[in-house]
């Protein structure tokens, strides 16, 4: 296992592969190495760039440390980018985009940065995050209640419709998603202010490197009009629709896209 420190001493573990550029690829919600769509990705990219994936803090074989800030999440990618030489290209992925959002923000040395849907509810196309969803998903795992707070998220913060989760419920990866559950309030805290319903503020005013927001065609509407509304606030955003693509996007439909764009 290959580690790096992050500022307050957590362990991030990672993994290195390929040759080129560096690359560092952000999971979403309750994803790690093994258990994520980066996984292929990754290996999609490699023959381009010296791809970086990692446990996100609290997941996999990453350590953990209270109490969790956005921040601390910001020092583990600056710590991660360090070892790739101190300068990486950066692509995040649903919530993991939002992370990747806020750590360009903050200055971290990228020269070039894509999101794939991040999960921003701009309109009145699906109902909005509920108020008191963050508190009630706090209460849910101090009780010990992990598997409602993967049902909680999957349907109030995912959107999911209920018969959806209950089948998900009986297959084999719920276990995997209840080991995770204590990190959902994590990326919670990343996307819960751009969940309300209204258009997205210029809340990332230091992010002004070339950036690529992409969403996939078959996506929900509002999933769509977030990644539309986000390329309109940054400073310097291309907008890009994968044809007959999901949330859950391939990785053979998504990389020659960014290689494309980091590379260029």
């Amino acid at each position: 296992m290959t580690t790096t420190t992050s500022a307050d001493g957590t362990k991030i573990a990672y993994t290195r592969a390929g040759s080129g550029p560096a690359l560092v690829l952000v999971d979403g919600a309750m994803c790690y190495r093994g258990s994520s769509p980066n996984d292929a990705l990754a290996k999609e990219l490699a023959p381009h760039f010296t791809v970086y994936t990692y446990d996100r803090r609290g997941r996999g074989e990453s350590a953990d440390t209270g109490p969790y800030a956005v921040g601390r999440e910001v020092e583990d990618l600056a710590a991660l980018v360090k070892e790739a030489g101190g300068e990486a290209f950066l692509f995040g992925i649903s919530s993991g985009a939002a992370l990747a959002l806020e750590a360009v923000n903050q200055g971290l040395p990228v020269p070039k940065l894509a999101v794939y849907e991040p999960p921003f509810v701009v309109d009145d196309t699906r109902p909005r995050v509920p108020a008191d969803y963050a508190a009630r998903l706090d209460e849910a795992l101090e009780e010990g209640k992990r598997g409602k707070a993967v049902k909680m998220f999957m349907t109030e913060g995912v959107g999911l419709s209920g018969a959806t989760v209950a089948m998900m419920r009986i297959m084999p990866f719920w276990a995997k998603l209840k080991r995770v559950a204590h990190t959902i309030p994590y990326d919670t805290a990343m996307v819960i202010e751009h969940q309300s319903g209204r258009p997205l503020p210029a809340a990332w005013p230091e992010v002004k490197v070339p950036a690529l927001t992409i969403d996939g065609g078959r996506s929900p509407d509002w999933m769509r009009n977030g990644v539309a509304s986000l390329a309109k606030v940054l400073p310097s955003a291309e907008y890009r629709t994968l044809p007959d693509q999901t949330h859950i996007v391939k990785a053979p439909a998504l990389a020659p896209v960014l290689t494309e764009f980091f590379l260029a």
